[in-house]
């Protein structure tokens, strides 16, 4: 290459990345930041959205989608779309204990809740991400596939203002002005490591192996999890043929995983002898990707130019299968505050008075996350104990067999639109001991 070319290279690149500066930058184009781009760039705003893979991509994930998380589909247009792409329909969950014991809900009962829809929905993601990225396109935002995020800019006074990203040769990394950062991206969360409120959980620590199969046996209209002592599967129908399946372990058996995922995954589930047969006639159509360990949150949710949202907040284990409906809520959440938050810095250009201003908005939404979630949380931990003790779940299991209200009650609480304190009141916990 002469100099002249490699100058006009350099430029072109330097070009591409001033052309990513905006008002508000998001890490991360899964469903979290797909839809916080979208709700900003429909205030208004200058939104630009980072992620460092190129979509299509396969994703470590459950793959469902709860009840409640279809409102944010049909909001952002794209309900029928993802429904036309394939999308199972879910009408409950079955949960096997460690017994045989098995509990079975369903979102449409008589409890008297009812959410957006009756059914849940099961989507690959590399077939969800880009229909929720094309949604945040259609609204204004900017999308930068292939960019690696690699640290946080401040300024003199440690106000977040921008991002660093490794330049496309590898070779160096550029910074990239912003009034708001938003880390959208995920369980290890570079924005979240970055600003120094990453914090990970010593219990439980676990780690998952997931991929996809076509012709599991015995597949129907609801997601199914196995609990087992020492780990448990989740299998998520997909439609056609095919599934999602997931293995839960104890991050103490990473070594065994390390040397070969694949192996791993299909001893465990031939260990089992009531999975065996559903899996003999069944071809493993994916690579099996991990994930983890889990239990990771963070101190608070925000820092002075920087909000978290979704798994870069908060993700204590995959069993309720929450994950991408509270990146959306969390992402609705904190929209209007970050415009605020946002629009306050550009104006004040980050004076004294601006960056007040900004700091009430994100401690605002810090305050109205905890308000949303902080029953969720007690619910995951309460069920995640009962996971991990099998004698626990086996008594949950007998129980909640014998009271199908119960499970309902439940499965509706995992399906978003069941309030949490339903299963919290002292009422609901003596039945579930006693019954």
């Amino acid at each position: 290459m002469t100099a002249i070319a490699a100058g006009d290279a350099a430029r072109t690149a330097r070009g591409r990345a001033q052309r990513l500066d905006a008002q508000v930058i998001v890490v991360g184009g899964g469903p979290g930041g797909a839809a916080c781009a979208w709700a900003l760039a429909r205030e208004g705003l200058d939104v630009v959205v980072l992620d460092r893979a190129r979509f299509p991509r396969d994703k470590p994930c459950g793959e469902y989608l709860s009840p409640q998380a279809s409102r944010y589909l049909a909001e952002m247009g794209v309900l029928e779309r993802v429904e036309g792409a394939g999308a199972a329909q879910l009408a409950g969950m079955i949960v096997r204990a460690p017994s045989g014991a098995e509990i079975h809900g369903r979102f449409a009962a008589e409890h008297g809740f009812r959410g957006f829809r009756d059914r849940g929905l099961a989507l690959r993601r590399r077939a969800l991400d880009p229909i929720l990225l094309d949604a945040a396109r259609r609204a204004g935002a900017r999308v930068a596939e292939g960019v690696k995020v690699t640290g946080i800019a401040t300024d003199d006074g440690g106000r977040v203002c921008g991002v660093h990203v490794a330049d496309p040769d590898g070779r160096g990394e550029r910074r990239l002005s912003a009034a708001l950062v938003v880390g959208a991206d995920g369980l290890r969360s570079v924005v979240a490591r970055r600003l120094g409120l990453a914090r990970s959980a010593r219990w439980p620590r676990r780690v998952a192996l997931v991929t996809h199969y076509r012709g599991v046996a015995g597949l129907g209209e609801v997601g199914e999890m196995h609990v087992e002592p020492g780990g448990y599967l989740g299998i998520a129908p997909l439609g056609d043929g095919l599934a999602n399946v997931a293995v839960v372990v104890p991050v103490s058996r990473g070594r065994q995983i390390a040397g070969d995922p694949a192996g791993f995954l299909a001893a465990w589930i031939a260990r089992r002898p009531h999975l065996v047969p559903r899996f003999e006639g069944a071809a493993r159509i994916s690579p099996v990707m991990a994930t983890g360990p889990f239990a990771s949150s963070v101190r608070r949710a925000w820092a002075p130019g920087a909000a978290l949202v979704g798994d870069a907040a908060d993700f204590f284990d995959p069993f309720t299968g929450e994950g991408i409906y509270a990146a959306m809520r969390g992402a609705e959440l904190l929209a209007p505050l970050a415009a605020d938050a946002a629009r306050a810095v550009d104006a004040g250009r980050a004076r004294t008075r601006a960056a007040l201003t900004a700091d009430r908005a994100l401690a605002e939404y810090e305050r109205r996350r905890r308000a949303e979630f902080a029953g969720k949380w007690t619910v995951e931990r309460l069920v995640s104990a009962a996971v991990a003790v099998p004698a626990l779940m086996n008594r949950a299991a007998r129980s909640l067999g014998r009271r199908r209200d119960m499970a309902d009650l439940l499965v509706g609480v995992t399906g978003d639109f069941v309030p949490a304190r339903e299963v919290l009141r002292a009422r609901y916990v003596l039945k579930l001991l006693l019954s």
